[in-house]
């Protein structure tokens, strides 16, 4: 079995291929996916094109169905299988960088192409337009909280499980807090530091007590292994954040927060579910990320760092 990784690069050429004998890979009758939510935007979600929680929906829409009822111009290729423009906004290079249209469902970069992707109820389907030159592999972002907690994947609620270096924190305290206000009672406990399957993990600790999960670490290799456009230094004490070419605009020290998330591969080479890291220069900065777990702070951006109470989407733009 492909990595996920793998399988998201070479989906969509699978799906083109077979969409001769499949009738549009994914298409045909059925109910229609209620209480949805579709976002297209440019540069990282700064961006938008089109931001609407009542998009229009037909029976059993695949992802690309619901992108082609409701943004404007949507050119494909392929068969159908990829995207290569919305709105004149085409795929391509931009000052030597390579460009391209990635989505996501409930914050997850999907492992599919998206005419084999079924849109069920309560999806946040998100579509942006960015440079992929520092990763074409940003597995999953934060801009679509409460999701994937509330309805899943592929319209499956998975367990969530609140991981904190201190458990009766402050900070840990906000963070389940926030889970069972929305109706999402969570198990809370340590750091596992495991590969878990078929289940939510939210890492909750300043850098330095929690990075030596196997999964929360890879912020520290940067956004190439990551895909989060924020760096963690080694003894904790200050988070350089990144413009999209992963060059260091700032370099933010005490009271930082950052909430972010990623994935990582076993030794078969296959991925976790998405793990969610909230953390901080130091215990001030993990509140303050703890207490930024909301869908307003969080809404369109890949990851957020908080800087005197104020979230800053990265990549950062500062630059």
């Amino acid at each position: 079995m492909p990595s996920r990784s793998r399988a998201r690069a070479l989906a969509a050429v699978v799906c083109a291929l077979a969409a001769w004998a499949t009738a549009g890979c994914g298409l045909g009758a059925g109910p229609k996916a209620a209480n949805t939510q579709l976002l297209v935007s440019k540069d990282f979600g700064s961006q938008p094109i089109v931001d609407t929680d009542q998009p229009k929906v037909g029976g059993s829409d695949t992802v690309m169905r619901l992108l082609q009822r409701n943004a404007p111009k949507v050119a494909t290729r392929y068969g159908g299988g990829f995207v290569q423009s919305i709105d004149s906004v085409s795929g391509g290079q931009r000052s030597g960088s390579p460009v391209d249209w990635f989505f996501y469902v409930n914050g997850i970069q999907a492992d599919k192409g998206a005419t084999a992707v079924r849109v069920h109820g309560g999806d946040r389907v998100w579509w942006d337009w960015h440079d992929w030159g520092v990763t074409a592999d940003v597995p999953a972002v934060v801009g679509s909280f409460p999701e994937p907690f509330l309805h899943g994947i592929d319209g499956r609620r998975l367990p969530t499980r609140v991981e904190c270096s201190e458990p009766k924190s402050a900070a840990c305290t906000s963070v389940a807090g926030t889970l069972e206000d929305l109706g999402l009672p969570a198990a809370r406990g340590g750091v596992g530091n495991s590969f878990v399957v078929n289940t939510l993990r939210i890492v909750v600790g300043p850098w330095k007590a929690v990075s030596g999960d196997s999964t929360v670490k890879l912020l520290g290799r940067g956004p190439a292994t990551s895909g989060v456009f924020a760096k963690p230094a080694a003894d904790g004490r200050s988070i350089a954040l990144l413009d999209a070419q992963g060059k260091v605009t700032r370099t933010l020290g005490a009271g930082t927060g950052l909430i972010a998330a990623t994935e990582v591969k076993d030794a078969k080479d296959e991925v976790s579910d998405p793990v969610w890291i909230v953390t901080g220069t130091d215990d001030a900065g993990v509140k303050a990320a703890a207490d930024a777990l909301d869908e307003g702070a969080l809404a369109g951006h890949f990851a957020v760092a908080i800087q005197d109470g104020k979230p800053i989407g990265l990549p950062d733009r500062s630059g």
